[in-house]
C-alpha cells in the first residue's frame, strides 16, 4: 500500500486550484456568477488585484474596477472605487440597493424591485431611490 504523501497531496490540489482559477478568467459575469466557486477568496494581505479581476468575498462575488494593493479597511463591500457587486442575471427584478457611487449606478433601462413594485431607470448613472428617475412597471 502507498504511503500517504500529504505534501504531493497539496501541491496537487494548489495546481488543480491554479487550472480552475486560469479557466475562470474567460467566462463572462454571467456564466461567473454560477460558478463563484472558481474564484479565490478575497485577500486583505497586500494581495495585487488587477482590474477585471474577480473574488469571492462573505458568499458574494466581485469584480475588482481598479488596480491596487489589497489592505484590510479595503473590503469588496466596503470599497465601491475598487470593486463591484457581480448579481444573478437570472433575476429579472433584483432587489434595488442604494448605489454607492459612478461604479454601481443604475443604467438606463435597469431593472428593479422595490417596495413592493416594479421600477425602469429613465436614466444612466441613477443612483436615485425610486421613484425619482423611474418609471413604474404596471402588471399586465
Amino acid at each position: 500500500m502507498a504511503e500517504f504523501d500529504r505534501n504531493k497531496l497539496i501541491a496537487e490540489a494548489k495546481a488543480k486550484r491554479a487550472q480552475i482559477e486560469e479557466a475562470a478568467v474567460a467566462l463572462s459575469d454571467e456564466q461567473a456568477y454560477d460558478r463563484a466557486w472558481m474564484f479565490p477568496l478575497w485577500d486583505s494581505n497586500s494581495h495585487t488585484y488587477s482590474i477585471g479581476d474577480r473574488v469571492q468575498y462573505e458568499g458574494l462575488l466581485y469584480r475588482c474596477l481598479t488596480e491596487h494593493t489589497s489592505q484590510g479597511s479595503w473590503k469588496p463591500d466596503a470599497a465601491p472605487s475598487l470593486w463591484v457587486r457581480i448579481d444573478d442575471p437570472a433575476i429579472e427584478w433584483p432587489e434595488w440597493r442604494q448605489p454607492t457611487g459612478s461604479t454601481d449606478a443604475y443604467p438606463k433601462g435597469a431593472k428593479v424591485s422595490h417596495n413592493g413594485k416594479h421600477w425602469i431607470s429613465n436614466v444612466d448613472a441613477n443612483v436615485w431611490e425610486p421613484p425619482t428617475q423611474w418609471t413604474e412597471q404596471k402588471e399586465s
